[in-house]
């Protein structure tokens, strides 16, 4: 059904006769003439009735089955074929009698069959009821379609919603919720798997003195764009980038070994040297400078999220306690 006519739903009958002879319309038009709530087109030449039907948003068709340039048989096949016009009930006008002839029109599609010319009463009672049923499922078409599509926009929002309470406000980047989520699904696959997890938590040094010197506003740039150095770090589609709270950030990286850890810890490093962030108040260097600890759960460990965190832990208040800025390894400690 055309969905550009679905919510077209007026209670106007629209009757598309097709019959190639003048006098029939006529006859008809007479019949349903006080019948206000009727629309009564007339197409003489059967080539132009899909197209017409179309156009005119029909109701109901009016289709004669002896023509002289069209079957009206392969004619009611037409309009089951085509999407726009196979729900439109079509009421036959024959003058042919013979059940065999009733029993292959209806076999084609059509909805009712009647000897030419019917009784105006029975004509009329007929296309209502045909009519009423059409516009009913029409109507039902529309509303069902409306809410497939407000189901699609609230499906919609819904997903846009669940991105966003993912993300940390400031940053832009995974916030402590969805860091969590992924931690407990990354940690279930290797587990499952037998493959390497690894963990970066890392503090961004003597922040306080940072906010304190430059504002707020300032340190709020600075956790972007910090954020943002550290989402370019990760390579990896499957990695993640989150802010752990405060000045503190986490990276998680599923099937990857210790070794690989410490290089994206420190090509982040590098990249954060390289941008050069001003920090006047810093007491291990003028530009501002991470503490990072590196954790890893491999084949052989007991893959638990709270030793992976706090192995992580560990090896960050290992590397602030060795003067900061720098990277230490959780199984370097002990």
């Amino acid at each position: 059904m055309n969905k550009e006519n679905i919510f077209n739903t007026d209670k106007i009958i629209r009757i598309m006769l097709v019959d190639d002879q003048p006098i029939i319309a006529e006859g008809i038009r007479r019949m349903l003439s006080s019948e206000s709530d009727m629309e009564l087109t007339y197409i003489e030449d059967p080539a132009l009735a899909i197209e017409s039907a179309v156009d005119l948003d029909a109701t109901i068709i009016l289709q004669d089955l002896v023509m002289p340039d069209a079957d009206g048989m392969t004619l009611l096949r037409f309009y089951k074929a085509n999407h726009e016009t196979r729900e439109i009930p079509v009421i036959v006008l024959s003058s042919k009698e013979e059940a065999t002839t009733k029993s292959e029109a209806f076999s084609y599609g059509a909805s009712d069959y009647l000897v030419k010319l019917p009784d105006e009463i029975e004509l009329i009672a007929r296309i209502r009821a045909h009519a009423k049923n059409y516009i009913l499922q029409k109507e039902r078409d529309s509303a069902f379609y409306a809410l497939s599509q407000l189901k699609k926009q609230l499906e919609s929002s819904n997903r846009q919603l669940h991105k966003l309470s993912m993300k940390d406000g400031l940053t832009g980047i995974s916030n402590r919720r969805h860091f969590d989520e992924q931690l407990e699904s990354d940690i279930q696959d290797a587990r499952d798997n037998q493959t390497p997890v690894s963990l970066i938590l890392m503090d961004i040094d003597y922040f306080k003195l940072f906010n304190d010197s430059y504002g707020h506003q300032l340190g709020d740039e600075c956790l972007k764009e910090v954020a943002g150095l550290l989402a370019r770090s990760c390579f990896n589609p499957q990695d993640m980038a989150a802010r752990y709270g405060g000045e503190e950030f986490v990276v998680l990286l599923p099937g990857t070994t210790e070794i690989n850890a410490e290089k994206v810890a420190n090509r982040f490093a590098e990249s954060l040297k390289t941008a050069k962030i001003e920090h006047k108040d810093s007491k291990v260097n003028k530009y501002l400078t991470v503490s990072m600890g590196i954790a890893t759960h491999d084949k052989g460990s007991s893959y638990k999220i709270k030793d992976l965190i706090e192995n992580a832990d560990r090896a960050l208040y290992k590397a602030k306690e060795n003067g900061r800025n720098q990277i230490e390894l959780a199984s370097e400690i002990d």
